[in-house]
């Protein structure tokens, strides 16, 4: 029998009874905190066969204190929390879970959207003050929606984009233009996505600062911009004048910088409150993306476990 550890908060907690599933593949699961603390992980990271990690660091370190460590399955897309190298040194293979989550982001991207356009929150915070004046608000549909980032999210913003009959843009350094209008975009440049669209929704990876003080300056009046990807990608301290300055009209995200409990976020700030909406990281949280990372997550752990290659490797071993 090996020893699955998880230290994902979410694993098991949708329709699909994962931990049977272990249990009926011959595998045991224990559980261990999602901070990845070393102290708290070291006796559970000495029986671990494999690791279904969250959003934790997984350092050298860590790894260190694994002498039977055969896989860590990213619960998730992004690696960057994985010290990839260090795993890859050691013989550890690194896998993730693309696309699990998609259409739990895409959809969540479009909430933002309307809940900004249609000043759904503020009006919910206005009623409760008795407040029942009527702020105007703009159609989807009438708009130009500039995506940049077109990968598996980008792409089903653009389709559900499709259904409100928005003009859709789309940059992506790394698709090709005609690849771009296959997928129902108008390819564009980065410049071109800033001074043409009313509403900029990012999904880029991060490690990049995509909206600056200099691209704010270019966008259409009354413009709105939603993050459900990368914090980084945002310069805060420029959005955060840019909505003071009437530069920007709103600002919807799933992350900010340092998004935990007693975040200093610029974008927090009490006067620009009624044209920001901040969701706490809830985007890939549906039953469906749980159930899809999870069981993604242990079909790669299995594969790797029983001497195969897994279907979303990150690196490769031998």
């Amino acid at each position: 029998m090996s020893v699955v550890l998880v230290t994902s908060r979410s694993f098991n907690d949708g329709d699909v009874d994962l931990m049977s599933r272990a249990a009926e593949a011959g595998h045991e699961i224990i559980r261990g905190p999602s901070h990845h603390d070393l102290a708290s992980l070291a006796p559970l990271l000495q029986t671990a066969d494999a690791w279904v990690a969250g959003t934790g660091p997984v350092t050298a370190r860590h790894l260190d204190l694994s002498p039977r460590l055969k896989v860590i399955a990213r619960y998730g897309v992004g690696t960057e929390a994985v010290d990839v190298d260090a795993a890859t040194r050691r013989g550890i293979a690194v896998t993730n879970t693309p696309g699990a989550n998609s259409e739990a982001v895409a959809d969540h991207a479009v909430g933002l959207m309307l809940t900004t356009l249609r000043s759904i929150v503020d009006g919910d915070r206005r009623v409760r003050q008795g407040d029942w004046s009527v702020r105007r608000g703009r159609e989807l549909g009438a708009l130009n929606v500039g995506i940049l980032g077109f990968g598996r999210i980008g792409q089903g913003v653009a389709r559900r984009l499709a259904g409100f009959g928005s003009t859709v843009m789309a940059f992506d350094p790394f698709m090709p233009a005609p690849r771009i209008a296959e997928l129902g975009a108008k390819p564009a440049s980065i410049e071109e996505l800033f001074h043409a669209a009313d509403v900029i929704t990012l999904h880029a990876p991060g490690g990049q600062v995509l909206v600056t003080a200099e691209r704010l300056s270019w966008l259409r009046p009354g413009a709105l911009i939603v993050n459900t990807a990368r914090a980084d990608l945002v310069d805060e301290d420029a959005v955060a004048t840019a909505l003071r300055e009437g530069t920007l009209a709103g600002y919807a995200a799933d992350v900010l910088n340092g998004d935990t409990a007693g975040s200093d976020s610029p974008l927090l700030a009490a006067d620009i409150s009624g044209n920001v909406v901040v969701t706490p990281h809830l985007a890939a949280q549906t039953t469906q993306a749980v159930d899809n990372m999870g069981s993604m997550a242990l079909d790669n752990a299995f594969a790797v476990l029983a001497g195969e290659v897994p279907l979303h490797p990150v690196n490769a071993v031998r």
